[in-house]
């Protein structure tokens, strides 16, 4: 996800609404007024806010493709910038050019399929999440491909984090379907002993889905997996900024998926102002913190529940008693894979001088070993995705003192692994996300200190402790608040699906991954079914007038024993018979006293 302030450009809600508040710096400040301006201009206005925040538009996502093809050795012939095919066929993906009706046609034709009922099956939920599985293992290398043009990203990096990553959560989900759809029978009460009781699992609807540019597969197909498997239809928004990948989007998922009840569509900001305006049953958007403000501003004007994943700067502290060399391997593999430019990177590191030091040393051999002597050369080393972030990038260089890295090549937009030292607190690089391959250090005295420091900032998607005592992490956990937490390692339990993942605060609301996938696009509906025959309404006439003392003391007794104990299930005496078999069987086998 980008950092805070350097939005998708893609993900932005209605100009003529929330332009004001799009236009307020960090300290609330106005820079502009929008009240008088025409669309046109309240447009322009936002393109230049976000330029200057240090995003791209669609035309820089052009010339990236472009720089990333020419460095690797390739001309890329023309490629722009994800153009939107014709809306009227159910297989493509929508023309947001065709003005202010594009949109609202789209949406409704997804909400007439949606209405048939057909989504609601569990074959044909399944049989949707095969058919994506199934263009996840076909089109493989278009995926690689579309990855090596949007962020230079290596081969191998784009299978781990891309495809496998999508393609384990889809083989779960599949697994695990049947399971999560079932009816759920809650504990009874005295007062509900008669009653049934029920929890259905329904679909919300039609969901809007936007993704984000630094892992454009994984952020896209992840929460669309849970959207299809809860049963709902999807309008997917890629971001423009990974034009290769929104382009194979548009073509590939009419293919695989029902294109009436999952379509794609393309667009840079005018377009998805238009898309927000739209009222859908649930939004899920990936991105910055400025734009995620956005995104639930438009969808509040329709009171559209959402899930906003987000950023912010995820600390890592570093404690004398964990293994240094193996604590360094992981924390720069963080900060090396896709050049940093990951929602949960390890932003910067806290530890002690003493620890400070060995970790730089440390790194500096990690660094030889992962990148070799010239990390431009090395194929294993993505590229900044635009020119205006790498621009960004390369300021925070002027932080505190370079002791690893710091060679840039702004024709490339390469930035080697860096590591500062010396760094304030209020330095630009510890105030911003960075988003990027660069590690600040900031010294503290303990972790009692590091927790104090971590408290003082917003709430972080992340927060990673290497230390091999127990009573130190736990301290972490405790005392801090944080998306997640991950105790001697970084990032990998984003990949666990048994684990939410979500943000708290300035990261995020909502989670999702697996089963909470599955809930974050469900409707928990409650059902109470009453007999309506004469012991059904012996037990429900304490609620009827006349009221007296008698009554009212049979009802509270009643009421105060709040639940009853859950009969044994057929599985349960199952598995107490074999537990006192095998008991049986042990004891027979041992000598007798």
């Amino acid at each position: 996800m980008p950092p805070v302030g350097i939005p998708d450009s893609g993900d932005v809600a209605d100009i003529t609404d929330v332009i004001e508040q799009a236009s307020q710096g960090s300290g609330g400040r106005p820079r502009t007024t929008a009240s008088s301006a025409s669309m046109d201009n309240a447009v322009r206005i936002l393109v230049e806010e976000i330029d200057s925040a240090g995003q791209d538009g669609p035309a820089k996502a052009a010339e990236g493709g472009q720089a990333n093809g020419q460095a690797n050795g390739q001309a890329d012939p023309g490629r722009t910038t994800a153009q939107p095919p014709d809306p009227s066929s159910p297989g493509d993906a929508a023309d947001a050019n065709h003005g202010d009706l594009s949109y609202p046609r789209v949406v409704k034709g997804v909400r007439r399929a949606f209405a048939t009922g057909r989504t609601l099956s569990y074959e044909y939920r399944m049989q949707q999440l095969k058919n994506l599985l199934a263009m996840m293992e076909e089109c493989e290398e278009d995926i690689i491909e579309a990855l090596r043009l949007d962020l230079r990203r290596n081969k191998h990096e784009t299978i781990f984090v891309e495809v496998d990553a999508t393609k384990n959560e889809l083989l779960h989900t599949l697994a695990e379907l049947k399971e999560w759809m079932k009816p759920e029978k809650p504990r009874k009460t005295m007062a509900s002993l008669l009653d049934t009781l029920t929890i259905y699992k329904d679909p919300l609807g039609v969901v809007l889905v936007m993704g984000a540019w630094n892992y454009p597969v994984f952020l896209t197909v992840s929460p669309l997996i849970g959207a299809i498997a809860a049963g709902n239809a999807a309008i997917i928004k890629p971001s423009e900024i990974a034009a290769a990948t929104a382009e194979f989007f548009a073509r590939k998922v009419p293919k695989y998926l029902d294109p009436e009840c999952y379509r794609v569509v393309l667009g840079g900001i005018p377009e998805t102002t238009l898309l927000l305006k739209e009222r859908f049953d649930y939004i899920f958007y990936t991105g910055s913190t400025m734009v995620g403000r956005i995104v639930r501003e438009a969808a509040n004007k329709h009171l559209t529940p959402v899930t906003l994943e987000l950023g912010g700067k995820s600390p890592t502290y570093l404690s004398a008693t964990a293994d240094i060399e193996v604590a360094t391997r992981r924390i720069m593999w963080g900060k090396c894979m896709n050049v940093g430019q990951t929602c949960v990177a390890p932003d910067y590191l806290l530890c002690t001088p003493e620890v400070r030091d060995l970790f730089v040393a440390a790194a500096k051999k990690v660094l030889l070993d992962f990148c070799g002597a010239d990390p431009k050369a090395s194929t294993d080393l993505a590229r900044i995705v635009s020119d205006r972030q790498f621009q960004r990038l390369t300021q925070y260089l002027k932080c505190g003192k370079i002791v690893i890295g710091g060679e840039t090549d702004a024709a490339e937009r390469f930035i080697a692994p860096t590591v500062l030292v010396d760094v304030k607190a209020d330095d630009p690089v510890m105030q911003d996300e960075i988003f990027g391959p660069i590690l600040p250090i900031y010294t503290v005295r303990d972790a009692s200190e590091a927790i104090e420091f971590i408290n003082s900032r917003e709430k972080p998607l992340a927060l990673y402790v290497f230390t091999n005592d127990e009573q130190e992490y736990k301290l972490f956990i405790k005392h801090t608040s944080s998306g997640g937490i991950c105790v001697n390692d970084c990032m990998i339990h984003v990949a666990v699906e048994g684990l939410p993942f979500g943000g708290v605060g300035e990261s995020g609301m909502g989670a999702y991954h697996g089963k909470k996938s599955f809930d974050t696009f469900s409707h928990h509906k409650s059902a109470l079914i009453k007999d309506l025959g004469a012991i059904g309404e012996a037990a429900g006439s304490l609620r009827y007038p006349p009221y007296h003392d008698k009554k009212m003391a049979f009802f509270r007794m009643v009421m105060r024993r709040r639940e009853l104990p859950r009969m044994p299930t057929v599985r349960d005496m199952v598995t107490l018979s074999l537990g006192a078999a095998i008991m049986w069987g042990v004891s027979l086998a041992l000598p007798q006293c």
